[in-house]
């Protein structure tokens, strides 16, 4: 019994089935989970190891050798990248994409904790640590109050970051930029050199004046009483009243020879939100929870806390929340509209609400099964998913479509009662309709296969259309068929009359067996003349009748036309992710290396003045200003980010703000570099895959530093040179200057001094050294013990500083060193055990791809020795890998496509007819592509594989027909001619309903529109040329084909 026929005998069970699905997944899509991106996990690991006091070469050396030496032996290790810098190594482990990061995690730290032994005693770690997408912050706050820098971070790290964690769905809440309270003690050398006291004096004598520790028990009737000596500093006053010291039998208190501040530690970053002083508070998600709710519920609680802390400002400077939002809602919105046009065409072309109905209802139901199914696999909801949907909606009429017309052909032109039409109509066109569906099922296998961030990207999507397709081919084939037989109708479609009129009637239905027998020629054939036909079928059959008559000119066309558009490719530009406006524009700029942290602040402070009225689309700004040396940079920098009204409300895109922003600040802020950037939707995805490059990157990989040096400037200035390349920009930074004071290590031991002793006088005096905390209230802050003003001291003065040797003697520090002025290394990088220098760059007004192949034209021409290295990477190189990737997959997949068509046909000829609408699909992808000024890359290359399983569905209906009117008898010309005529309305209806379903999401109005739109696009342009062509040239290669094949014989 098919299924057809039990729906049609059994409606209430079939309805009630179909209620079920539906109130499921109406369940389901209030419980999914809404992200921007499908969950990735990045297949990489950070070893972080820190040395205190080694320089980068020395930690390369010690410690990131060695630590690449020892991860490399674990198995799976792909790619090995490091950077060693001052008292800091990290070295990352790429694996190949699938891994379980959990448990190679494992295995890592296993084998390291084996190998420990190979490390220096003195660090610590190393640690290992994985990246999750889902730990980047999904709400950034920016904080700024009138009030005490410390008062406002100690309300922050007190109250309002616990209030933050408290959110349901937040896992971790961290401050940036905050005024940490601190007790300094700031002495005044002159007074100690007075005095005669040693710095080890003080630091010990305050250390021994701070203390809290249990001191045992004693037994007091029958209890065990506790002892403590509580002996911590309790005031400001306290801690100046320490006795350090005597002098001429006098006592020397510290309050003496130092000042005691109540402050905070020393800056290295200076936060701005709106242009006034504040803080940042990046709050993070929990891996299951929902971002967009988090960042709701986030938003909540900071209108709760301005009116708690009325004086404090906050603004969201990020919020993944709200683009995600936004985002989802255009692509929904396209689903809605594309669905409702689709619904519009069945209606222009049956002429009936009954049908119309009957039709559109496979839309709902698919795409409410599809969310169940969504939930069920633990997949969310974001832009991949919705995309899914959104090219699926008007695929999912196709196979109803082509059932109801056949019903209702057989309804009216057989006098068959509904129930019969609706069981035999299915049966009939079942095979073509399962063999449709199929072909676009198989597409997405290939996908399984594919690896990296493609494969990744890519298998939800495929999921959701399948998912899609086999609910719209149950509902066609099972729930249609009893509405067509159970739900009355008052008149004829219109499609069934027009058959009607047209004179068609299927093979197996003539009214004699006279008319069974074929004529031996075309025009002699049953198939019925324009003059009878509508005028669109008309014009049709004329063209076709034409070409057949003509079928090597009509070849020739055809392929002319694959060949014209060839040339253009070439102006087809390739980037590894479509643009996506996310609604901020980034500008960062430098200064020279070792600049002063305030000098910084004050030059940031003019460009803001000069940046923001060029902005009036700007809601909120955020400064953040760092000194030289953080984290490995010699180069002081700052950046703004400024956040941006939604697109619907500006003129201007972020990209053209921030290339305008580059012309208008070039060179206007004396000292600072400038470069400016417009984060695309998939900004995250790209600082992910690229490990934060931006634009196109180039690696110089060798050993020799030096060496290193002359070809990275060889390639600034060959990349300065291509058209399109901005802010060109070195890794390499020429060092910070510094004084180095070289210890006598045979006089220091001659005197009972370690060069511990020595490097402990050092630190205390500049950098200062922790003596202790100053607990106040149920807080404990550091107590730092430093020369006053020891960051204007002279060199002099640092060396005029004592320290007691183990006989009691005071020793000048300058005795013991001497000094060698120089510039200190900042960092060294190395990948695949190789030191390398990036040249960075931003691209504007051009595409990512055409400008490497520009790139790698001068590279070729720089001229390099051996073992020596100039490599395109970046977003470039995972380019090309995901463009590898997907060729491949398209490859597989029309082979994929080949096998289901000849297991379906028992036939390797016909599939051969059916697939030559693929390459015919290409006229229209190109000429889509450069008209619509859209680029190569992931997403349209999607949108071609998808293509090769959807183009080819118009073409089983052409040669499923007409195999049966040739097993009817009729001649193959005759055949083809008359699949032409009986498939024509099924097709554009098909065809129509998918390219206008798909015209919204193309068009790529409003926020997150635009990532889908070049998928849209490809799968539109393609479709509609291989329709056009397709309809005229599959019947004259079936005729070409089969007129060298035996006659079939008539059916009895």
């Amino acid at each position: 019994m098919t299924l057809a026929r039990f729906s049609v005998r059994r409606p209430v069970f079939a309805s009630m089935i179909t209620l079920m699905v539906l109130v499921l997944g109406g369940v389901a899509l209030s419980r999914l989970q809404i992200d921007l991106l499908p969950a990735i996990e990045l297949p990489t690991l950070s070893v972080r190891t820190s040395y205190a006091g080694a320089d980068p070469v020395v930690m390369e050396r010690l410690v990131t050798q060695i630590v690449e030496e020892i991860v490399s032996t674990v198995p799976g290790v792909e790619e090995l990248s490091s950077t060693s810098y001052e008292g800091s190594s990290t070295v990352k482990v790429s694996f190949g994409w699938g891994t379980s990061i959990d448990a190679v995690a494992v295995d890592v730290r296993a084998t390291l904790e084996d190998e420990i032994s190979e490390l220096p005693d003195d660090i610590v770690g190393p640690r290992v640590s994985k990246f999750d997408i889902d730990t980047y912050p999904v709400v950034i706050l920016g904080l700024s109050s009138p009030l005490d820098p410390v008062e406002l971070t100690q309300i922050l790290e007190n109250q309002l970051r616990h209030r933050f964690a408290r959110v349901p769905g937040v896992a971790q809440v961290d401050p940036w930029g905050g005024f940490n309270r601190e007790v300094r003690v700031a002495l005044k050398p002159e007074r100690i050199k007075a005095l005669g006291l040693s710095l080890d004096q003080v630091r010990d004598a305050i250390r021994d004046a701070n203390l809290d520790r249990p001191s045992g028990q004693i037994q007091q009737g029958s209890y065990e009483v506790s002892l403590r000596t509580p002996a911590e500093f309790a005031s400001l006053e306290q801690i100046g009243a320490t006795v350090i010291g005597r002098h001429q039998g006098a006592l020397v208190r510290l309050n003496q020879v130092a000042l005691i501040q109540d402050g905070y530690e020393k800056l290295n970053r200076i936060i701005r939100v709106n242009g006034q002083s504040g803080l940042r508070l990046a709050i993070r998600k929990q891996p299951e929870a929902n971002t967009v709710e988090v960042a709701k519920a986030v938003l909540a609680e900071v209108e709760r806390a301005r009116r708690d802390f009325p004086q404090i400002d906050m603004v969201a400077v990020t919020n993944q929340g709200n683009f995600i939002q936004r985002s989802i809602a255009n692509v929904a919105q396209s689903v809605l509209f594309g669905g409702s046009l689709a619904v519009l065409v069945l209606l222009l072309f049956l002429r009936s609400l009954r049908s119309t109905l009957i039709i559109a209802l496979s839309i709902p139901i698919s795409l409410v099964a599809t969310f169940a199914l969504l939930y069920f696999s633990g997949f969310t909801l974001n832009l991949m998913t919705l995309g899914g949907l959104a090219l699926g909606v008007g695929m999912m009429v196709d196979s109803s479509v082509v059932v109801l017309e056949n019903i209702f052909r057989r309804q009216q032109e057989q006098g068959e009662s509904p129930e019969q039409a609706a069981v035999r109509g299915t049966r009939e066109v079942s095979s073509a309709v399962v063999a449709g569906t199929l072909t676009t099922l198989v597409i997405f296998l290939p996908l399984i296969f594919i690896r990296g961030v493609s494969g990744e990207l890519f298998k939800e999507l495929a999921y959701v259309i399948m998912f899609a397709l086999i609910c719209a081919l149950l509902v066609a084939l099972g729930l249609l068929p009893m509405l067509a037989a159970k739900i009355p109708s008052r008149q004829p479609p219109a499609v069934s009359r027009q058959l009607l009129t047209e004179g068609g009637s299927d093979s197996t239905s003539s009214s004699s067996p006279e008319s069974r027998v074929p004529s031996p020629d075309l025009t002699e054939s049953r198939v019925p003349s324009p003059a009878t036909a509508n005028p669109l079928t008309a014009a049709y059959l004329d063209l076709l009748q034409l070409a057949l008559c003509h079928r090597g000119l009509s070849l020739g066309l055809a392929l002319a036309l694959l060949l014209g558009v060839m040339p253009l490719l070439p102006f087809l530009g390739s980037e590894f992710m479509p643009p996506s406006d996310e609604g901020e524009v980034r500008i960062y700029a430098e200064m020279d290396v070792g600049t002063r942290l305030d000098l910084v602040d004050a030059q940031s402070r003019l460009l803001e003045q000069r940046l923001l009225p060029l902005v009036p689309e700007a809601v909120s700004s955020v400064t953040s200003v760092s000194a030289s040396g953080s984290r490995g940079s010699a180069k002081a920098r700052s950046s703004i980010t400024i956040s941006l009204v939604p697109a619907a409300q500006r003129e201007r895109s972020n990209r053209q703000i921030a290339d305008d922003l580059r012309r208008q600040l070039d060179g206007q802020i004396p000292g600072m570099k400038i470069r400016t950037r417009a984060p695309q939707g998939q900004y995250l995805l790209e600082r992910l895959l690229a490990s934060g490059s931006e634009g196109v990157t180039v690696e110089v990989r060798g050993y020799d530093l030096d060496t290193l040096n002359l070809l990275a400037d060889q390639v600034a200035e060959a990349m300065a040179g291509v058209a399109g390349v901005t802010d060109v920009e070195q890794n390499r930074d020429s060092g910070v200057p510094q004084q180095e004071l070289l210890i006598d290590r045979a006089k220091s031991a001659d005197l009972g001094l370690s060069v511990r002793d020595l490097l402990n006088l050092v630190e205390t005096a500049v950098a200062g050294s922790k003596v202790g905390e100053y607990r106040v209230d149920g807080h404990s802050y550091r107590i730092l013990l430093q020369l006053e003003d020891a960051e204007q001291r002279s060199l002099d003065e640092i060396l005029d500083l004592s320290l007691r040797t183990p006989d009691g003697e005071n020793l000048v520090l300058r005795n013991l060193v001497s000094t060698r002025s120089g510039l200190g290394p900042v960092s060294i990088e190395r990948k695949d055990r190789q030191r390398l220098l990036r040249v960075e760059a931003n691209v504007s007004g051009r595409d990512t791809g055409s400008v490497a192949a520009d790139l790698q034209q001068r590279l070729d021409r720089i001229v390099r020795p051996p073992n020596y290295d100039l490599i395109i990477a970046g977003n470039f190189e995972e380019q090309q890998k995901a463009f590898v990737e997907l060729l491949l997959s398209l490859g597989l997949a029309l082979l994929l496509v080949y096998m289901v068509l000849a297991a379906q046909y028992e036939s390797l000829r016909d599939p051969l007819i059916v697939m030559l609408s693929a390459p015919l699909a290409g006229i229209g992808v190109v000429l889509t592509l450069f008209l619509t000024d859209t680029s190569l890359n992931l997403q349209s290359a999607m949108g071609a594989i998808m293509l090769g399983g959807i183009v080819v569905n118009n073409a089983i209906l052409l040669v499923d027909q007409a195999n049966q009117l040739r097993r009817g008898g009729m001649p193959s010309q005759a055949a083809a001619m008359e699949a032409g005529r009986r498939r024509l309305r099924p097709i554009l209806m098909t065809s129509l309903t998918t390219i206008l379903a798909l015209l919204p999401l193309a068009l790529g109005i409003g926020e997150g529109a635009d990532a889908q739109a070049p998928m849209a696009r490809v799968v539109l342009g393609g479709l509609v040329s291989s329709t056009l062509i397709s309809l005229v040239l599959v019947p004259v290669v079936y005729s070409l084909l089969r007129d060298s094949a035996p006659a079939a014989k008539p059916q009895q």
